[in-house]
């Protein structure tokens, strides 16, 4: 299949640079009816059922972006994928001012050794206490993080003169409890205590899985068949609560309601692996392509997504390549705000999915690329 059928142009004024105030306030655009409806994320209640269950990650985001120097060259390193305790898989630029036993120096008592290359600005870092050269635990690299990193914002949302403050606090969710993110499970961080409140009050549960989400879910697809393209994988858990409610709410009729495409792809990659879902713990890196058949997601909801990202193709396998070619043209009609601090929409898995020969040229329903 080839990646230009996932291409549409976005004009960048849609791009959010800071999320809606309040969050109940972003747009929510409802794909699971006939036709498309303009909502708010505030409706979302009436959207779901009495006994449907909401599955949240709740994952933290860590201040995952240093700067530092080697010798007199300036590095800039955003982690990526946590190996032990002090080492870390990080993206590095330059990634040619760094070579093996190179040390880059982020403060008088912080810094790392390169450890190893791999493809393209992919580095391994062993982090130390540059004045004894002793490795650091995971409780002083996570006080040194906090300390000298920055949030790792996407690419998208530029800061020229560096993180604002409110950034902290805007790009982590109201779930995140376990640290290990690099990028934000953006459809938490529509969520606020008196959305929560309201979809209790509506009959539904809310169940925690977790995801840690690297910053591979930034990288473009460099392939022109899709299905060469290789995904990095992530750590991810299914308690054994959450899981025996989500089945309990099966077996009661219940929908199982993705809130994020994290949240889907761990619940999928368990229920792949296992034919059902139970207690999970381990690396996935499960690629969901139009033709995969879930096994548990009955619902999603999501942000929009960039062109071209294997997280606009995981969206058009749940809800069909038409009916989210359509919804997105909608949406660049009607002004959303795109991306990480976007809008929002709400979609149910298609019972019929496309057949996949029949709509091989769907940049016809995408906004024009021309």
């Amino acid at each position: 299949m080839k990646l230009d059928a996932f291409d549409y142009t976005l004009p960048s004024k849609m791009i959010a640079t800071s999320p809606a105030e309040p969050r109940e306030t972003a747009r929510l655009l409802d794909l699971s009816c006939d036709g498309l409806v303009d909502r708010q994320v505030g409706d979302l209640p009436s959207l779901l059922r009495a006994g449907d269950v909401l599955v949240v990650n709740n994952t933290e985001v860590i201040p995952a972006r240093l700067r530092g120097k080697r010798g007199g060259a300036s590095i800039s390193v955003t982690l990526h994928k946590r190996v032990s305790d002090h080492v870390w898989r990080a993206f590095a630029k330059p990634a040619k001012k760094c070579r093996i036993n190179d040390i880059i120096m982020f403060s008088n008592d912080f810094a790392a050794v390169v450890r190893g290359r791999g493809v393209g600005g992919d580095v391994e870092l062993g982090f130390i206490n540059s004045a004894s050269g002793d490795a650091l635990t995971r409780t002083q690299l996570d006080v040194c993080l906090d300390q000298y990193g920055s949030m790792p914002l996407p690419p998208y949302i530029t800061r020229p003169d560096g993180e604002i403050d409110s950034d902290k606090q805007d790009y982590q969710t109201m779930f995140a409890e376990h640290r290990g993110a690099v990028a934000a499970p953006t459809a938490g961080l529509h969520f606020t205590e008196g959305l929560v409140d309201s979809i209790s009050i509506a009959g539904v549960k809310i169940l925690p899985v977790t995801l840690h989400v690297g910053a591979g879910t930034f990288l473009p697809v460099n392939v022109e068949n899709i299905f060469d393209h290789k995904m990095h994988s992530e750590w991810g858990q299914i308690g054994v609560q959450t899981a025996a409610a989500i089945n309990t709410a099966r077996a009661n009729g219940g929908r199982i309601i993705a809130v994020g495409t994290t949240s889907l792809r761990i619940l999928e990659a368990c229920y792949q692996q296992n034919d059902k879902i139970m207690s999970f713990a381990g690396e996935t890196d499960i690629f969901i392509t139009p033709g995969f058949e879930f096994g548990v997601t009955d619902g999603l909801f999501t942000n929009f997504h960039l062109p071209k990202s294997t997280l606009l193709m995981l969206v058009s396998a749940f809800a069909g390549m038409r009916q989210i070619a359509l919804a997105y043209r909608h949406a660049i009609a009607e002004n959303y705000r795109f991306f990480s601090y976007g809008d929002a929409c709400f979609m149910t898995r298609n019972s019929c999915p496309d057949i996949i020969d029949k709509i091989a040229a769907i940049t016809d329903h995408f906004p024009s690329t021309t």
